[in-house]
């Protein structure tokens, strides 16, 4: 069983995307506390962009070498995937610029009460960030598979005899 999803590709490259989009995700609510902390909840909208900066660029480098296998490092392919890369996670911050101000400020998730979960104060920020994360790590899934880091196809053969 294992030898079979370790033989499936497709299926090991969602299993390498899930783990390192696990990790970015961390990455990118580690700095998003962090800063929280610093800078205070009411600049949330200034920190989540401070976190999407590290995060996006934490998860180019994996995507990239691990999970899309792009080996080229010529620079016309590193900028051409880089800007790709960027302008697709732009369209997702936004999304999630507006997820946020959507769930904290319009249906006031930022006034709920923090509570503690396993040592760690959980405020609705964190919450309202969580959930715009699950739909963003789907979305740029769809980027990077789709369009970043599409697999050219191969030209097809030439036939010896064309059919009429």
């Amino acid at each position: 069983m294992i030898k079979r999803i370790l033989d499936n590709k497709k299926l090991m490259e969602l299993i390498k995307y899930f783990i390192f989009g696990v990790l970015t995700t961390i990455v990118g609510l580690g700095v998003y506390v962090l800063f929280n902390y610093i800078l205070g909840e009411k600049l949330y909208l200034l920190t989540n962009i401070i976190s999407w900066v590290i995060a996006v660029a934490f998860s180019f480098v994996t995507n990239k070498i691990w999970v899309f296998s792009s080996r080229s490092w010529q620079a016309k392919i590193v900028v051409r995937e880089a800007l790709s890369f960027a302008g697709a996670r732009l369209f997702c911050l936004a999304l999630e610029e507006g997820g946020l101000w959507l769930l904290i400020d319009i249906l006031g998730m930022g006034g709920m009460k923090p509570f503690v979960l396993f040592g760690f104060s959980i405020s609705g920020n964190l919450i309202a960030k969580c959930i715009t994360c699950v739909v963003v790590v789907i979305i740029n899934y769809i980027f990077s598979k789709f369009v970043i880091f599409r697999k050219k196809k191969e030209e097809p053969a030439c036939e010896t005899n064309e059919k009429k």
